[in-house]
């Protein structure tokens, strides 16, 4: 899945800059890359991942066939949130902020990653992939230690979430559809089956009968207490 939306990650920064001679790359940006480059670069660097425990789904969702039935039962995917840091490299500080704010103002205009640039699995899926740019930090987050980690100068940037669905394939089986009636077989007095059939969804109800009733004293004497069983008929 990550792989996945870097790929179509690449196709909305590209759609975003709109010049061929700006590279896109994702690689951590440390000194030693830093000095490798040659060319401008939008670098976008994941440096997190973590689940959406607020919008996990527990309850199994039913799998229908192409006549509508019942045919599986699985839990819906979960949400992560992969966290990227934009930057923008170029000879000069001016050009830099140029290709940020181009790449905000593209950022912006759509709350999903547009459906031409879905690549993989993501292409198929019912629901958008949800990003949002620049939005602030929770307190357990800082970018300073992102720069601190990666050890490199602290520069502008860009905080950049995507939140994607991660399948499960977690499944409970389901057993096939009912497709004949009911069959109901019932053994009389002197051994001999009775088959009774009922509509679909209906079981054959049994004829009343009239149970017959015992008496008994408890006790040793008879004047005890006066129980009245009714005898259940096997069925």
């Amino acid at each position: 899945m990550i792989h996945e939306v870097d790929a179509s990650l690449r196709e909305v920064l590209r759609d975003a800059v709109d010049n061929d001679d700006v590279e896109i790359s994702f690689e951590a940006p440390t000194r030693e890359w830093a000095t490798r480059r040659n060319a401008p670069v939008l670098n976008a660097y994941l440096y997190d991942v973590r689940e959406d425990v607020r919008r996990r789904l527990v309850q199994y969702r039913p799998v229908l066939d192409d006549e509508g039935r019942v045919v599986d039962r699985r839990l819906p995917p979960r949400l992560f949130k992969l966290s990227y840091l934009l930057t923008a490299w170029t000879q000069r500080p001016e050009d830099e902020h140029r290709l940020l704010a181009a790449t905000l103002g593209k950022l912006i205009q759509a709350e999903v990653i547009p459906h031409r640039h879905l690549q993989g699995s993501l292409a198929h899926l019912d629901e958008g992939i949800h990003l949002t740019v620049a939005q602030p930090l929770t307190q357990d987050r800082s970018i300073s230690d992102v720069w601190t980690a990666l050890g490199g100068e602290l520069k502008a940037s860009l905080d950049l979430v995507v939140v994607a669905p991660f399948d499960t394939t977690r499944t409970l089986y389901t057993g096939p559809p009912v497709t004949e009636e009911p069959r109901i077989v019932v053994a009389q007095p002197d051994g001999e089956a009775e088959e009774r059939r009922g509509r679909r969804g209906e079981a054959a109800q049994p004829e009343e009968e009239e149970l017959p009733e015992e008496q008994f004293f408890g006790g040793k004497q008879d004047g005890g207490r006066q129980f009245t069983i009714r005898t259940l008929p096997r069925r």
